[in-house]
């Protein structure tokens, strides 16, 4: 009676594994979507995250990932500090396993270190300060390009574009570089001039400012001083318009504009009216880009269109939409969602630039940042953006436009 009692227990004890094995099995993974969901910016923060949405649907229709369905929760950060408390908040309450974001590089720095001191993976999809993979964090992996893929695309477009529209050896060009001041636009800023006067170009003068201002009179004075043929601008939506405005309100016209990271968004179009055609935009790609350059574009719009009934607000959701996919396949190889597992999985991959919608590959350098993750450069024509640069993203019989401000 004794040995039966026994084996009765072990079968409870048994089926008690079985059954709590099956429970888990059946729960979510949970991902913390941090991004600006309130205050100027939240339009973009809600478009970064609706890139995460339409992977994750993606993801769980498939079956979802290590026998789980993802589940997002969202969690609002519209500043640096906030980015700490609310991953406190995600963590404790709603038992997040890991994170993803965001829109806003001063978010990701704090963000991603709070999110260590709980041992959560936090994988970066699109801010692009170059100090976010310096700092070498045990937890944290950026699929999207950095910083220095704004500089090396802008500086590109300046030499390979603008430089024979305007006739013009890239030698002969002086250009003005004005960016917003916090270590995303300090950052690209700093790789523009370098590599500009590496190329021979004349940078005659760089000028900061605050993304809140409400003032760019005195930027522009000194800008339009200095008689540069191009102006590179590197900053958000509500300066970037700010500086357009006042560009235009004092006359200023240089041969070329050129606006990296932002300024190709409806906003900007409605705020500004004609005077955006001929502006060049170096940001994410768009979904314009010939099918070959990103497999899979055209199915992200479609889908986007399905569940948003509208055209996506900027590219930053498709490019949002790829880095979600390579960090699926990064815990799929893992088996885990634990950081060390993840980072080891991740320094494995090894896929070819143009394997996803945004043109992306994946391989991850000892940063581990995504070293095949590129921008491409658009123009406004006709009030649409349309891919100009580089070739291999151009659809067939597009040209580019004239240059200069109406």
């Amino acid at each position: 009676m004794g040995v039966l009692k026994r084996i009765a227990g072990l079968g409870l004890v048994a089926g008690a594994v079985l059954l709590g094995h099956s429970a888990w099995a059946q729960q979510t993974i949970k991902i913390g979507a941090l991004n600006p969901y309130s205050g100027p910016l939240a339009l973009y923060g809600t478009e970064v995250t609706r890139g995460y949405e339409l992977a994750t649907d993606r993801v769980n229709a498939a079956g979802g990932v290590l026998g789980r369905k993802i589940e997002l929760i969202r969690g609002d950060v519209t500043n640096a500090q906030q980015g700490i408390t609310t991953v406190e908040q995600l963590v404790n309450k709603d038992k997040v396993d890991m994170f993803v974001g965001t829109y806003i590089s001063g978010i990701s720095l704090t963000a991603s270190d709070a999110a260590l001191r709980y041992n959560k993976l936090y994988w970066e999809t699109n801010a692009v300060a170059q100090v976010l993979t310096d700092r070498g964090l045990p937890n944290f992996i950026r699929s999207g390009p950095d910083g220095s893929a704004f500089a090396n695309t802008s500086a590109a477009t300046v030499r390979e574009l603008i430089a024979p529209a305007l006739k013009k050896d890239v030698k002969g060009l002086k250009i003005w570089i004005e960016h917003e001041e916090s270590i995303y636009g300090t950052s690209i800023a700093q790789g523009q001039k370098r590599i500009l006067e590496a190329f021979g170009a004349k940078v005659v003068g760089v000028g900061a400012h605050s993304a809140a201002s409400i003032d760019l009179n005195d930027a522009v004075l000194r800008a339009k001083k200095a008689e540069p043929d191009v102006l590179i601008q590197t900053g958000y939506v509500p300066d970037g318009n700010l500086l357009l405005r006042t560009m235009r309100e004092q006359g200023f016209k240089p041969a070329a504009v050129l606006f990296v990271g932002t300024g190709d968004t409806p906003e900007t179009l409605q705020a500004l009216g004609v005077y955006m055609e001929g502006v060049l935009v170096t940001g994410y790609p768009r979904n314009d880009i010939s099918e070959a350059f990103g497999p899979g574009n055209k199915a992200y719009l479609e889908a986007y269109r399905a569940n948003y009934k509208s055209d996506p607000v900027a590219p930053q959701g498709m490019a949002a939409y790829s880095g979600f996919l390579i960090m699926v396949e990064a815990l799929k190889a893992a088996g885990s969602v634990d950081m060390a597992k993840v980072q080891a999985a991740a320094a494995k991959m090894d896929q070819p630039e143009n394997t996803y919608a945004s043109g992306f590959g994946a391989k991850f350098d000892k940063t581990f940042q995504n070293v095949r993750a590129q921008f491409t450069t658009s123009q406004w024509q006709g009030g649409k953006m349309v891919t100009v640069f580089p070739k291999s993203a151009v659809a067939p019989g597009v040209t580019l436009k004239p240059l200069a401000r109406p």
